[in-house]
């Protein structure tokens, strides 16, 4: 049940973002979330899209060094607490969350969040049987 994230290692210098989102945009993809990690010379711009194949299609394409990552995605109540919860139930389960990231669907009335753990079976296992609500790659298309 996981989602698929593009994982674009890019260097740390005026315009190499313009040079990925723009071979995104022009294969007609949209970007549902993202998230920037970086060090002086380089980064990681992980990205959920609409389309992954298209997307990494564009991107080698474009020279870019991508890779896709299965993760863990969890539909939330907007709410104060709905999160913690989630981290609470992963701790007391001994999952470790190597990064999260999260982003709002309006239209669905929920939060998401991006989880990356070591072992997304079970992960999803546990937040199930305590009442978590997954995404799948088909929920990303039509947010």
């Amino acid at each position: 049940m996981a989602i698929k994230q593009l994982s674009i290692f890019v260097e740390n210098r005026e315009g190499t973002l313009v040079t990925v989102t723009d071979a995104i945009a022009k294969a007609g993809v949209d970007i549902r979330a993202m998230s920037v990690a970086d060090t002086n010379d380089f980064g990681i711009f992980r990205l959920i899209v609409t389309d992954i194949d298209k997307a990494k299609k564009a991107l080698d394409e474009a020279d870019a060094f991508v890779s896709i990552t299965e993760v863990v995605g969890v539909a939330l109540e907007d709410k104060p607490g709905a999160l913690a919860k989630v981290v609470k139930i992963l701790a007391d389960h001994n999952i470790n969350i190597e990064y999260m990231y999260a982003f709002i669907t309006v239209s669905k009335k929920f939060a998401s969040v991006v989880l990356r753990v070591a072992d997304n079976e079970t992960a999803e296992k546990i937040l199930v049987q305590n009442g978590i609500t997954l995404l799948e790659e088909k929920d990303v298309q039509s947010f």
